[in-house]
């Protein structure tokens, strides 16, 4: 018989395999497109998104009145559980904040994630197209 407590334990063995000793947490994910600029964080000032633009919008649970901004968060994607498998295994990314995703100029794919990457930041980590995920939220582990 399924319990709900087995799921939470295989998650937390599965969290601990992937990423070790970190000091990682879990939430979501969703994409948002061009135009990034202005940022919450940055204004104008395009020099803070990287040239490989993997960049992302903080969700509210991590905005923090935006002492979120300019930090660098390692993300992964973590459970390839969805029907058309679409995490990439074993890539992780560096993205740094640069923006608030409730006030981003772009509307995140899907609204109350813990962050909102752009759009090369999703294809790193996913193997879909992001179009194809509009209104999917992708899980994630974070530090």
């Amino acid at each position: 018989m399924f319990r709900p407590q087995h799921l939470l334990s295989w998650l937390s063995f599965l969290m601990a395999l992937f990423l070790h000793h970190s000091r990682a947490e879990v939430g979501t994910a969703a994409f948002y497109n061009p135009p990034y600029i202005p940022t919450a964080c940055y204004g104008n000032d395009t020099s803070q998104l990287l040239e490989n633009n993997l960049f992302a919008a903080a969700g509210e649970g991590i905005w923090d009145n935006g002492a979120s901004c300019g930090r660098q968060l390692l993300v992964q994607r973590f459970s390839a559980a969805t029907p058309r498998n679409v995490c990439v295994v074993g890539q992780t990314i560096q993205v740094r904040i640069v923006d608030r995703a409730a006030t981003s100029g772009s509307r995140p794919s899907v609204s109350g994630t813990t962050i909102v990457l752009s759009v090369n930041a999703f294809r790193m980590i996913a193997n879909v197209p992001p179009t194809e995920m509009a209104n999917d939220l992708l899980p994630i582990a974070w530090e």
